[in-house]
């Protein structure tokens, strides 16, 4: 595919203009979301946005089912694509997801946005919750000195969450702790809590330890 477009070509120069364009942010890239994986997930101070990348050598195949995983999940939504999909792609995508347009030029590429996104209107705030690992939402509880759950599962937290705090709220702290994320830690933080889990679970039902899902 002579001077067309992959996915590796796009990555880092794209990331590079999504932060000259909106300042500060975080790219967390192959984010598992439902039955899809993100592409990209840029994390600014009170939203997070989804990243689908549409390279030249790419098919619209898949594009229904990844706009129905990522609408779960994401406040924001944008795909980036390459020349060859530019007169079609707003056939294939909700008029609320932003496109920007990769292009190769002398000295590397240059990035376009052809619609802005607006807010995603089917964003469930539980599951943009879960996107957190539960060291985290546990970290968030103790902070803001709301109910702790740990004692109980991922799945039960995420349900309470959006019960004690507002959406705004529950914006910004998502995004302070993904900003936050240390991947060089989080086995440890885990397995930590796994174990103080296990602990409590034991004592509260009088039964053998054993681990939770965190």
């Amino acid at each position: 595919m002579e001077n067309g477009l992959y996915d590796r070509d796009i990555r880092e120069p794209l990331y590079l203009f999504l932060e000259e364009k909106y300042g500060k942010i975080r790219i967390i890239e192959e984010k598992i979301t439902g039955r899809a994986r993100a592409d990209a997930v840029m994390v600014t101070e009170s939203a997070l946005c989804g990243i689908e990348i549409k390279s030249d050598a790419d098919t619209y195949a898949r594009l229904p089912g990844q706009v129905r995983e990522y609408d779960k999940y994401f406040d924001f939504n944008f795909a980036v694509v390459g020349l060859s999909h530019v007169s079609h792609i707003e056939e294939h995508l909700p008029s609320y997801w932003g496109i920007i347009t990769a292009e190769r030029i002398e000295n590397g590429l240059d990035f376009y946005i052809m619609r802005r996104p607006t807010r995603n209107p089917h964003r469930e705030m539980a599951r943009k919750v879960s996107l957190l690992w539960r060291p985290e939402m546990e970290s968030i509880l103790v902070r803001t000195h709301r109910p702790s759950f740990r004692g109980y599962s991922k799945a039960r937290v995420i349900s309470r969450m959006p019960e004690l705090f507002t959406e705004q709220e529950l914006d910004r702290l998502v995004s302070d702790a993904l900003f936050e994320r240390d991947y060089t830690l989080i086995d440890g933080e885990i397995e930590r809590f796994r174990e103080e889990y296990g602990k409590k679970r034991s004592r509260r039902t009088g039964q053998k330890k054993r681990s939770g899902h965190a």
